[in-house]
C-alpha cells in the first residue's frame, strides 16, 4: 500500500480530503480556468497551432497530473516556453498550419511523455542538477525576449516571418514597420494596459479575461473586422477525440532529439515552481522523480486527446496558490471549466483580435527576464555571469536549443575546470591546539620545514591526480628539506582506479627520494577503497593516521625512540 501511494500521490491526499478544502480549491480552479482560456489560446498561438489546441492541451494534463504529480498547486497546462521549442522544432519539419504540423506537435507530446516517465522510473531525477540557476535564468530570459518580439507581428498586425533569432525578428519588423496597422496596434496597447493595470491592482484578477471581454465588444460593436484587425474567427466546438499520435509522419532523427530536449526544460521549469511552493505552504513535499512520472503521464495521455507539450507554469501555479488552492483538486475544477467552454462558449471567442492573444503573452513573460538576479552574478560571481551571458546570447543568436545545450556543456566544462584543478591548502598547527589551518590564511601557526602538510578539498580521480602529483612534486623539489609529505584526506570523498595508480607511482617517486608517505583524517568510503585495492599496502598501516595531530605525535615519538636507540648503540 506504501509503495502505491508512493506511485499514486493522489492517496495520499484524496482520502483525508477535508471539507474545509473545497472553497479554496473551487475558487482557485475557477480563477485559474478562466486565466488558462485566453492564456491557453495565445500559447498555442506561438507554438503556431490554431487556438483550440492550446484547450485542448489543458484539460486531460491537468487531470492526469493530479493523479500522478506530487505538488499540490502546480498548474500543468501549456506555456510560452515550451510552446516556442515546439515552434521552433516542428516548423523544420512542416509548414505552420498544416496537419502534419499539427501531427508533428502532438507527436512530440507523446514522446516527450514517454522519456519523462522512463527518467522518472529510472530514477533520473538528478537530471535537475545539469542545469545551474545562471543556465535557466540566462535561457528562460532569452527565451521571453523571443517569445514577446514573436508577437508583433500580431501587435502590430503585419506579416512577419517567424524566427528564433532576435536579429532576424527586428530586422523583419524594421523592414515592414510602415506597414504597421494601427488599429490592431492600440488595441493590443489596451490589451496590455487592462492586463497589467488589473494585475496592480490584484493578482487575482482575471486581468487576461477582461482583456479579451473588451477586444470582443470592440470589434463586434464596430465591425473592426471589416477594418483589417485580424480575428480569432470560429474555433471548433467540443471535445478533443480519443486518438493516437500519427507515427507514420517519421522524421525521427529530428523529433526525438528534440522531444529528449523540451522534456529536460520542461522538467526544469516545473520542478523549479513546484519547490518554490512548496516551501511556502510546506505541507507536502515535492517528489523530482515522481515529477518526471507525473509530467510524462500528463504529456502521453494528454497527447492521446490531441494535447501538445505541456508543464507548470509559473504565473498560472502562482494565481492558483494565491487564490487558495489546497491540493490539486483545484486542477481538476480548472479543467472543467475549459470542457465547458469547448462544449458551449467556444462561439463567443470569434471575434477575438489576434492582437489581444499577443497582449496576453507579452504581459506574461515579462517575469521570465531577471535582471536583478544578472546584476547580482555580476557584482558576486564572474564565472557564473559569463555562463549566463554565454547562454542568453546562444540562445538569441542561434535558437533556443543550441542555447540550452551550450549552457549545460559549458557548465560541465567549469565543473570539470574546477575538479581538475581542486583546491589544496598547505596546513600549518595553530599553537597550543591540535587544529590545523590553510598557510595562507592563518597567521602565527606551527610549521615544520622539513613536512609538507596539506589538505586536497575535492574527489582525487583520474581528471586531477596529475595536477596533485605535481603539486606536491614541485613543493618537494623546491624545500629540499622536506623529508615528510602528510596527507589531511577529509575532504576527499572518493578515489577512483587511476588516482589509486597515481598515489602508488607518487609513493614510490618519494620513497625513492628517502620521503615518507603519511595519509590522517581518512573518511569510510576512501578507507574501503584502500582495503580494495593495493592502496593500503602501498601506503603501509603505520603510515595511515586518525588524526593530522596523531600522525605528527607519533612521528615525533619515533624519531625520539630512533634517537634513543643511537645515543644507546653509541655508549
Amino acid at each position: 500500500m506504501r509503495q502505491l501511494r508512493k506511485f499514486l500521490p493522489v492517496l495520499q491526499w484524496l482520502p483525508y480530503y477535508k471539507h474545509t478544502y473545497l472553497n479554496g480549491d473551487l475558487s482557485a480552479g475557477f480563477t485559474v480556468g478562466v486565466l488558462l482560456i485566453p492564456q491557453g489560446m495565445a500559447y498555442a498561438l506561438i507554438a503556431g497551432l490554431p487556438p483550440v489546441y492550446g484547450l485542448y492541451a489543458s484539460i486531460v494534463p491537468q487531470v492526469i497530473y493530479a493523479l500522478f504529480g506530487t505538488s499540490r498547486q502546480l498548474s500543468v497546462a501549456p506555456v510560452a516556453m515550451d510552446s516556442l521549442l515546439v515552434a521552433a522544432g516542428v516548423s523544420v519539419m512542416a509548414t505552420e498550419g498544416t496537419e502534419a504540423y499539427i501531427g508533428f506537435a502532438i507527436l512530440l507530446a507523446f514522446f516527450m511523455g514517454l522519456f519523462q516517465l522512463l527518467l522518472g522510473v529510472f530514477r533520473m531525477g538528478f537530471i535537475t542538477n545539469l542545469l545551474s540557476k545562471p543556465v535557466i535564468s540566462g535561457f528562460t530570459s532569452a527565451a521571453a525576449l523571443i517569445i514577446g518580439l514573436n508577437q508583433l507581428k500580431y501587435l502590430l498586425g503585419i506579416e512577419l516571418e517567424k524566427s528564433n533569432r532576435v536579429y532576424e525578428i527586428l530586422w523583419y519588423t524594421i523592414q515592414r514597420l510602415d506597414e504597421t496597422h494601427w488599429l490592431t496596434l492600440v488595441i493590443g496597447v489596451l490589451g496590455i494596459v487592462v492586463i497589467y493595470g488589473l494585475k496592480q491592482i490584484s493578482r487575482k484578477a482575471p486581468g487576461a479575461l477582461a482583456a479579451v471581454v473588451i477586444g470582443i465588444v470592440l470589434v463586434y460593436t464596430m465591425n473592426l473586422h471589416e477594418k483589417g484587425v485580424d480575428i480569432v474567427k470560429a474555433i471548433p466546438q467540443g471535445l478533443p477525440a480519443f486518438t493516437f499520435p500519427d507515427f507514420s509522419l517519421g522524421r525521427w532523427g529530428e523529433l526525438v532529439p528534440l522531444a529528449l530536449t523540451i522534456s529536460v526544460v520542461a522538467f526544469m521549469e516545473a520542478y523549479s515552481v513546484a519547490k518554490a511552493l512548496e516551501t511556502r505552504k510546506k505541507d507536502h513535499q515535492v517528489d523530482a522523480n515522481q515529477e518526471l512520472i507525473g509530467l510524462g503521464a500528463a504529456n502521453l495521455v494528454g497527447s492521446l486527446f490531441q494535447a501538445y507539450p505541456v508543464t507548470g507554469g509559473f504565473s498560472r501555479s502562482a494565481v492558483n496558490f494565491e487564490s487558495g488552492a489546497n491540493t490539486p483538486l483545484a486542477s481538476v475544477f480548472s479543467a472543467a471549466l475549459v470542457v465547458v467552454t469547448l462544449l458551449f462558449l467556444t462561439p463567443l471567442f470569434y471575434f477575438l483580435p489576434t492582437s489581444i492573444l499577443a497582449s496576453v503573452i507579452m504581459v506574461a513573460i515579462v517575469n521570465l527576464v531577471d535582471m536583478k538576479y544578472a546584476m547580482r552574478l555580476f557584482k558576486e560571481d564572474k564565472m557564473a555571469f559569463v555562463l549566463l551571458m554565454v547562454t542568453f546570447l546562444v540562445t538569441i543568436s542561434f535558437s533556443m536549443v543550441p542555447g540550452i545545450i551550450s549552457g549545460v556543456v559549458l557548465s560541465i566544462l567549469i565543473l570539470l575546470y574546477h575538479m581538475a584543478y581542486p583546491h589544496i591548502a598547505v596546513l600549518g598547527r595553530i599553537k597550543g591546539q591540535t587544529v590545523f589551518r590553510n598557510v595562507k590564511r592563518f597567521s602565527d601557526l606551527e610549521i615544520w620545514k622539513d613536512k609538507l602538510i596539506m589538505r586536497v578539498d575535492a574527489p582525487v580521480t583520474f581528471i586531477n591526480i596529475q595536477y596533485i602529483r605535481d603539486y606536491i612534486l614541485r613543493e618537494v623539489g623546491s624545500n629540499p628539506q622536506i623529508r615528510q609529505v602528510v596527507i589531511d584526506a577529509s575532504a576527499i570523498s572518493h578515489v577512483d582506479a587511476s588516482a589509486v595508480q597515481g598515489i602508488i607511482e607518487l609513493i614510490k617517486t618519494l620513497k625513492d627520494r628517502e620521503i615518507r608517505f603519511f595519509i590522517a583524517e581518512v573518511v569510510g568510503p576512501v578507507r574501503d577503497s584502500m582495503f580494495k585495492t593495493r592502496l593500503m599496502e602501498e601506503i603501509g598501516f603505520e603510515n595511515i593516521y586518525l588524526t593530522l595531530n596523531d600522525a605528527l605525535e607519533s612521528e615525533g615519538k619515533l624519531a625520539n625512540r630512533r634517537r634513543a636507540r643511537a645515543v644507546q648503540h653509541n655508549d
